[in-house]
């Protein structure tokens, strides 16, 4: 198995940050469109039409505002997605734990740089917000 770890670091507050990463319209913004809602046991999808992927999901954790973890199941994957946020003083730090990889193969590598570009993004939608 192959296990992603990603860290970040926004200059937002955690209730800032932890909205973008549960609010389907912010979601939206930086990760695909969605319908997704942080209720433990909702079932829900992204959705990429440009590129024709759909990713089933189904919140497991919803620890508000520090953890949040869903299943990530689309194309050649079925994974999971964990984020964990701290903050100290104004900084928000958000990891990320994207497990369940078989090895470390185009899957994993196309997650890697996918997550990093879409928090770009993020980083983005949180300055501007």
């Amino acid at each position: 198995m192959a296990n992603l770890s990603l860290d970040f670091q926004f200059k937002s507050s955690i209730d800032k940050v932890w909205n973008a990463l549960t609010q389907s319209e912010t979601l939206a913004q930086w990760v695909m469109e969605n319908n997704f809602k942080p209720i433990e046991g909702y079932k829900c999808q992204f959705r990429n039409e440009e590129i024709d992927l759909v990713v089933d999901s189904e919140v497991l954790v919803v620890d508000k505002p520090h953890k949040l973890s869903y299943t990530w199941v689309g194309g050649p994957i079925d994974t999971i997605v964990t984020w964990t946020l701290t903050q100290e003083g104004e900084t928000t730090y958000l990891h990320l734990d994207h497990t369940g990889f078989e090895e470390e193969n185009q899957a994993f590598m196309g997650a890697k740089y996918g997550w990093a570009s879409m928090v770009d993004q993020l980083k983005t939608v949180l300055e501007e917000s």
